[in-house]
C-alpha cells in the first residue's frame, strides 16, 4: 500500500468548548495530509490548476469519530489511496495519536477530478496517474 503519514499538533484553536478537537477539524487534518501526499510527487495543486486546468475536490466523505483528540496532542494523519477511477481517487484515512495504533477518527474520502474552468468531472490526467500509481 502507498501509505503516507503526516504529523499534526492540536492547537487550542482546534478545540471546542469541551476541550476536544472540533469534529470538522479532522477533515482539515485529512485535507492537509492529502495535499502533502500530492506534494511528495511534486504535484502542487496551484500548478495543476494554472498549468493543466485540473482541480481536485472532495466528492464524498464517510467519517467515523471514535475517540477524542485534545489540546496539544501530537497526531499522525494517514492518507492511503485505495482506488483511482477515471475521474476520481479514493482514500482511506486515519487520525491517530503519535506512537499509538488505535485510531481516533477514520474516513473514506472520494476526490473528484474536475475541470478548473467548468467545474465538471474530467479524467485524472495521465501524467498524474503515472506519478501516483496505486498498488
Amino acid at each position: 500500500m502507498n501509505t503516507f503519514l503526516w504529523p499534526v499538533r492540536v492547537y487550542y484553536e482546534d478545540t471546542d468548548a469541551g476541550g476536544v478537537v472540533y469534529y470538522a477539524n479532522y477533515l482539515k487534518y485529512m485535507e492537509r495530509a492529502r495535499t502533502e501526499w500530492l506534494r511528495q510527487y511534486n504535484l502542487e495543486q496551484d500548478e495543476l490548476i494554472q498549468d493543466h486546468a485540473v482541480i481536485f475536490a472532495v466528492r464524498s466523505a464517510a467519517v467515523e469519530y471514535l475517540l477524542p483528540a485534545k489540546f496539544n496532542d501530537e497526531l499522525i494523519v494517514s492518507a492511503i489511496p485505495t482506488k483511482i477511477g477515471r475521474a476520481s481517487i479514493t482514500f482511506e484515512q486515519q487520525v491517530m495519536r503519535k506512537d499509538e495504533v488505535e485510531p481516533l477518527c477514520t474516513a473514506n474520502i472520494r476526490i473528484a477530478s474536475l475541470d478548473a474552468n467548468s467545474m465538471k468531472p474530467r479524467a485524472v490526467p495521465e501524467f498524474v496517474r503515472e506519478k501516483i500509481r496505486i498498488g
